[in-house]
């Protein structure tokens, strides 16, 4: 059964998985069930394109989960690969980015989640970095997707690399004012 650490890390691992007809995203219902004696989160629902039900069911684990946008604590998932997550943080911040361009000041506020959802993703990479290794270790690339992303550019999974993406995105989060402009000011 699938380890979730937070409902985050859940419908991320979700989202990566796409129906048998490619389509990526379903309307889900959730629920929580016990399952000999461990509690089981449940989603479900049906592939708009297709019509087949989709069905997910996560294992949660004991650790309290962390405010979103973190997806766990400080073990690495169990479900989603280093790769995985550096590749939601690349497309998140890109479309954040392309967006705070695009978005007068007095907006830009609104932007603040889909860059802390990046660096929380870069994060996580940072998690499957063994204590005094340079660099994630090839095993860790689980998904094909994952091993892609490994294979295309290896020297991301640096550990000086992955520490000047969070900090760049670090940057970028405290740019963006957490509110807009309050009325009067």
């Amino acid at each position: 059964m699938l380890i979730a650490r937070s409902t985050q890390e859940a419908h991320l691992y979700m989202d990566l998985h796409a129906c048998a007809c490619g389509e990526e995203g379903f309307e889900r219902e959730h629920r929580l069930d016990e399952r000999d004696g461990v509690l089981v989160a449940v989603y479900e629902g049906v592939c708009p394109r297709c019509g087949s039900a989709r069905s997910f069911a996560f294992r949660l684990t004991d650790e309290l989960p962390p405010a979103p946008p973190a997806f766990g604590g400080s073990e690495p998932s169990r479900i989603i690969d280093p790769g995985e997550f550096l590749w939601v943080s690349d497309q998140v911040a890109t479309d954040a980015g392309l967006r705070l361009l695009h978005t007068p000041p007095v907006g830009r506020h609104e932007q603040r989640e889909g860059s802390a959802f990046a660096l929380a993703a870069v994060e996580e990479v940072l998690k499957f970095l063994p204590q005094g290794a340079d660099r994630v270790p090839v095993e860790s690339f689980t998904s094909e997707r994952g091993r892609e992303e490994y294979e295309r550019a290896p020297h991301r999974f640096e550990r000086a690399a992955l520490l000047e993406n969070v900090a760049r995105k670090r940057r970028i989060l405290e740019s963006i004012a957490p509110v807009g402009p309050q009325p009067g000011a």
